[in-house]
């Protein structure tokens, strides 16, 4: 088949197909975590929750750090972290679908690390802000490492949106669990660093003064390399009539001439 063909009319390129299946599949999965909150939510008024919650320096509040990301408080609260998670982890998920995946165990283990270490004896911590914050700081630090153009664009998009995390990981608010905003957004940077290269960069768009530069630079390095014409070679030896050449006598040895 010849790749030179052209696409029937109507039909998108290949590379616009995949991206728009990335960014579909990433929504989706972005959205089924989201109706995952949601439901447990449902369910809260239905169990004693508080055993799921982080408690700071407890050895029972260890069981936190795996369920804490899945209650919220109120209905803002679960709603604020749902519509975070949606855009980041869309974001996240279309540009870097493997680091996104590889992170997202680290995002949730250090948002509630951070607040079982930092949180006050006492409190009960819970909430998927930590994961938000966490994936904010992936996106953004892998756009600073990588600086491919789509990293770029997530880099730009998520500061845009959530540039303000970078101030909500440090005491701001009474009642809202910033240390676990701060072991999310650790964990997203020891991420970034960790799977920078998990995801091939994006083929860099050439144009056409670029190739016009690279065409006249390898013409320039073949003249090089080709050796000149004669009549462009220098004389460095000029013969001068009759002092140039010398006749030497060949004389035969005897044992020659007597044969």
């Amino acid at each position: 088949m010849n790749a030179n063909l052209p696409l029937p009319a109507g039909e998108p390129p290949v590379s616009s197909r995949n991206d728009r299946g990335r960014v579909v599949r990433a929504f989706n999965l972005s959205l089924a975590f989201v109706l995952v909150l949601v439901a447990v939510f449902t369910a809260q008024g239905h169990f004693d929750w508080r055993p799921w919650a982080v408690a700071p320096l407890e050895s029972d509040g260890l069981l936190g750090i795996l369920g804490a990301p899945l209650l919220h408080g109120s209905v803002q609260h679960l709603a604020a972290n749902s519509f975070a998670l949606l855009i980041l982890g869309t974001l996240a998920g279309s540009v870097y679908p493997k680091a996104t995946l590889r992170a997202f165990p680290l995002l949730w283990i250090g948002s509630g690390l951070g607040a079982w270490l930092l949180g006050d004896i006492g409190s009960r911590h819970l909430g998927a802000s930590g994961i938000t914050h966490g994936l904010m700081f992936l996106v953004f630090v892998l756009g600073l490492l990588r600086r491919d153009r789509p990293a770029i664009a997530a880099g730009l998009i998520a500061f845009l949106f959530y540039g303000s995390m970078l101030i909500t990981i440090l005491p701001h608010e009474p009642g809202v669990s910033w240390q676990s905003h701060m072991g999310g957004a650790f964990a997203g940077i020891i991420s970034a660093l960790l799977f920078r290269l998990s995801d091939p960069m994006a083929p860099r768009k050439r144009y056409s003064w670029e190739e016009e530069d690279e065409d006249a630079l390898e013409a320039q390095r073949d003249s090089d390399l080709e050796p000149p014409s004669p009549h462009r070679v220098p004389v460095l030896w000029q013969p001068r009539e009759g002092q140039d050449f010398v006749v030497l006598p060949f004389r035969p040895r005897d044992s020659d001439s007597s044969r």
